[in-house]
């Protein structure tokens, strides 16, 4: 489909957004009905519903058609973290905006209206929103680190297997370079490397190892940063 008509593309977010409030309303109206003992009723919402989701998931392939899985199986590795990364992105996104705009404008509003209520509600959703973001970054920061990991793991593993076969040992030695030279978790052998950095937890890139605060943790286990240790690289032959 082709989203460069800007008017369709309105039509098809607030289509998306018309039906997943709908949803969301006629569960409500559900659970008030089931309260009450209307079980019919309660069960007729709850139906409902769940044909405004299908609704709100057609209007959203269209919007993100880059998401929709056809055929999983036929899909490769980095196929599959491409589009589950861009789910993380369009999620942190999406919290992001809540936290840092949407929620402290209607707070604001609803205390110049007087309305205390509303505006601690408004608050207390724009914390949660930034947890559900910090808990997004995370993610995606970990999904991405991840593949790093194995790679590592991987390729001791292959070291290993060849020297027990009567293969030569590989020599390795840790970088001298503070710009350049990767620090390894020995806990969870996580890799920083100073050129990437860890923008999540606000190291820029270009930081040496040695200028991260000391309150850094590693973004995959937790462990402090006393944890890492040079990471020991292949000499080239």
């Amino acid at each position: 489909m082709d989203l460069s008509n800007f008017t369709t593309l309105q039509n098809l977010e607030s289509a998306f957004g018309g039906e997943s409030m709908a949803n969301r309303k006629y569960l409500f109206f559900a659970n008030v009905a089931r309260q009450l003992g209307f079980s019919d009723l309660a069960k007729l919402f709850k139906e409902t519903a769940d044909q405004e989701t299908e609704h709100a998931f057609a209007h959203f392939e269209l919007l993100h058609p880059e998401l929709v899985v056809k055929d999983a199986a036929g899909l490769t590795d980095e196929q599959k973290r491409e589009i589950v990364s861009r789910c993380l992105s369009l999620a942190i996104e999406g919290e992001t905006y809540e936290y840092t705009t949407m929620y402290p404008e209607f707070a604001a509003a609803a205390q110049n209206d007087r309305d205390n209520p509303a505006a601690e509600e408004f608050l207390k959703q724009a914390q949660e929103s930034s947890d559900h973001a910090n808990t997004f970054r995370a993610a995606a920061h970990r999904f991405g680190l991840l593949k790093f990991i194995e790679n590592y793991h991987a390729d001791r593993y292959t070291e290993a297997l060849e020297l027990l076969n009567g293969g030569q040992a590989v020599t390795r030695v840790a970088g001298e370079d503070p710009q350049t030279q990767k620090w390894i978790c020995r806990q969870c052998s996580m890799i920083y490397d100073p050129v990437v950095g860890d923008p999540d937890s606000g190291i820029a890139p270009g930081t040496p190892f040695a200028q991260i605060p000391d309150d850094w943790s590693c973004p995959i286990c937790g462990a402090t940063k006393k944890t890492f240790k040079p990471l020991e690289e292949k000499v080239a032959a």
